[in-house]
């Protein structure tokens, strides 16, 4: 039986005096207690078709043709949706009581101002004829089973007040707590670490067999569509390309659209030397105002190895440590503290003209080390040196002009590019705005480096009188690229800068960070929670947990031979765009993996012992007790 069945769904959106077309003649169903992936690039229509199913679509949109009809049950009537008044009665008992939704992002979700606890209660009281205390109970018990580890503290806790993972959790009970026939989850697991991801696809596998639930999963990961749909829909523009069991869809992709997105993936098979493939490539080139002196870069050597070694360091990070202290101020009696240790005795070398891939899940303090290294944060102990032309550069005690100087050299592409960028300045303020800061050429100089800078990053000069709010994400991040290219830096920091993109724009944006470091030379740390992505752009791998360096190797090492247990367990979390590859869901579930003091001997971390990285091969470190070496 199927749930769910749409007929030649239009939805349109009116501009001005014109319509576009978003959603064009959509036909597919979907089975009860089935998985169905919409797979697609953003803009390919896929939550304007899950909108138009909950008729949430935004004012200027409007369902031009086309019939959602929805069964709950094998003896229910079958409604058309499309005829049902968005504000109706019967649909906001659909709306929520029998169809929900999970959002992409959590934190924009879920209201800051109310508890976990009365956000997913609210869910209950507007569906259900039940008291405030049953309606806890039984949102307290939703919350039992989607695995907070203590649900009477969650109900008592706010949104801000938990991790990323543990949101998404909130949100699943809250869809889940009126136990829907069908859930729509939009992008559920775009920015969440592959633990956490892994996590959370195996959370909704559970409930949806408890549930006696299907699910509609709308996604841009092939890797997760593989390991959890049993039908996949392509869409691209509006329109499905392709439409099939998910094993005809990977074995046997028909249309040039969804081979494309096969080759934009990367996967940890790639041979040496090749590249993604992106759907739409950018042609970007380099102007000779970007071009450095060939004495700037005669010493570059990408392998960082050999007899001078130390001659190629670029950066050399010592013993870094930096906690933070929270305090908890209560109404009555002396305040507590709780510190936590965001970078732990960290120290590891970075090679000029390399890439340096940095991998970890969210908090494990990837992104605190680097605000060190750029001394956007001051550490508690530790040593940081930059070395140029045999001239060696103590970042740590760089003040006022000194540091400012420095920032030429070490610049920051940051991992959101819409937050990043000011939304009331141009396209070509913004890219010409660390030249009016440092003082950088005259006028004619700085405009003509603001255009080359657009043509590097394969973007029209054209564009530059537009405001950001009229570029995509991937061009967005391009502009990000742009402006932290305009002073000629020697040294890049990459901090998730591919995170929240399409697998096809991911491909474009990785394309291009390789090509630049290749042309201008550039060493570059990339942080990243996505191996996989690292994987393909990276020379070395550091994998960091709970605030330390766990294993440093080549990739190639890395990926074949992993040692330390949690290094084991992020390979194994995942996902891979292959049927034959399927997760394991139950060593994924094991958190003993992220708990340091759960590791096996001689990894296990706590007070009592004294661990340090510790070379087992050349370029091959792990961190272990000392007395193992």
């Amino acid at each position: 039986m199927n749930i769910l069945e749409i007929r030649d769904l239009e939805v349109n959106f009116k501009l001005q005096r014109n319509e576009i077309a978003a959603v064009r003649r959509v036909s597919f169903d979907i089975p009860g207690r089935k998985t169905v992936a919409l797979v697609g690039e953003s803009g390919s229509g896929k939550s304007v078709t899950a909108q138009a199913i909950l008729r949430i679509l935004p004012g200027i949109a409007r369902i031009a043709g086309g019939s959602i009809n929805f069964r709950e049950d094998e003896d229910a009537t079958p409604v058309d949706i499309v005829s049902l008044d968005a504000a109706s009665d019967q649909m906001r008992d659909i709306r929520g009581g029998k169809i929900s939704m999970i959002f992409q992002e959590p934190m924009v979700s879920l209201s800051p101002l109310h508890t976990v606890g009365n956000q997913v209660s609210e869910s209950v009281l507007l569906h259900q004829n039940v008291s405030p205390s049953q309606a806890n109970a039984l949102s307290r018990e939703m919350l039992d089973m989607v695995g907070f580890p203590d649900p009477d503290r969650a109900m008592k806790t706010y949104p801000f007040e938990l991790s990323g993972g543990l949101r998404q959790r909130a949100m699943i009970a809250t869809a889940l707590v009126c136990k829907p026939s069908l859930l729509i989850a939009d992008e559920p697991t775009t920015a969440l670490d592959v633990t956490i991801q892994a996590q959370i696809l195996k959370l909704v596998s559970d409930l949806q067999s408890e549930l006696d639930m299907s699910v509609l999963l709308i996604t841009h990961d092939l890797g997760v569509v593989a390991n959890v749909a049993d039908e996949v829909v392509v869409m691209y523009h509006g329109e499905i390309m392709e439409h099939g069991a998910v094993d005809d869809i990977f074995r046997n992709p028909q249309h040039p659209y969804l081979q494309s997105l096969m080759k934009a993936i990367p996967h940890f098979d790639m041979k040496p030397g090749e590249r993604l493939v992106p759907v739409r490539e950018i042609q970007s080139s380099i102007g000779e105002l970007l071009r450095k002196p060939d004495s700037v870069t005669a010493s570059a050597n990408n392998d960082g190895a050999g007899s001078d070694e130390d001659q190629n360091v670029h950066l050399r990070v010592r013993e870094i440590y930096k906690s933070f202290r929270i305090t908890s101020k209560p109404l009555f009696g002396r305040a507590e503290y709780d510190e936590i240790k965001a970078v732990d005795g960290v120290g590891f070398d970075v090679y000029r003209g390399e890439c340096f891939g940095l991998v970890g899940e969210s908090g494990c303090g990837k992104t605190t080390l680097s605000k060190v290294l750029m001394k956007a944060l001051t550490p508690d102990a530790g040593k940081i040196s930059y070395l140029e032309g045999g001239v060696e550069i103590d970042v740590l005690s760089l003040k006022d002009q000194e540091l400012f100087e420095f920032r030429k050299k070490m610049q920051f592409i940051f991992q959101d590019p819409f937050s990043s960028l000011n939304p009331r300045m141009t396209v070509f303020d913004i890219v010409r705005e660390p030249l009016v800061i440092h003082e950088i050429g005259d006028e004619a100089y700085q405009v003509e480096m603001v255009k080359e800078l657009m043509r590097l990053v394969g973007l029209d000069p054209r564009f530059l009188s537009r405001y950001p709010h009229s570029f995509s994400g991937g061009q967005r991040q391009r502009l990000g690229i742009a402006r932290a290219l305009a002073l000629k830096p020697d040294f890049i920091i990459c901090d998730e800068p591919v995170s929240a993109l399409d697998v096809s724009i991911q491909a474009q944006i990785l394309n291009l960070l390789k090509d630049l470091q290749a042309e201008l030379n550039l060493t570059t740390i990339f942080i990243s929670h996505n191996l996989a992505v690292v994987d393909y752009v990276a020379d070395r791998i550091a994998v960091m947990s709970h605030g330390r360096l766990v294993e440093i190797a080549t990739k190639e090492v890395l990926f074949n031979n992993p040692v330390h247990p949690y290094t084991r367990a992020l390979l194994g979390a995942v996902p891979f765009p292959d049927l034959d590859k399927p997760l394991d869901f139950d060593a994924v579930m094991d958190k003993r993996s992220s708990d340091p003091s759960a590791w096996p001997s001689p990894y296990t971390l706590n007070e009592r012992n004294p661990v340090s990285l510790v070379s087992i091969e050349p370029g091959h470190q792990v961190q272990k007790f000392n007395d193992q070496r």
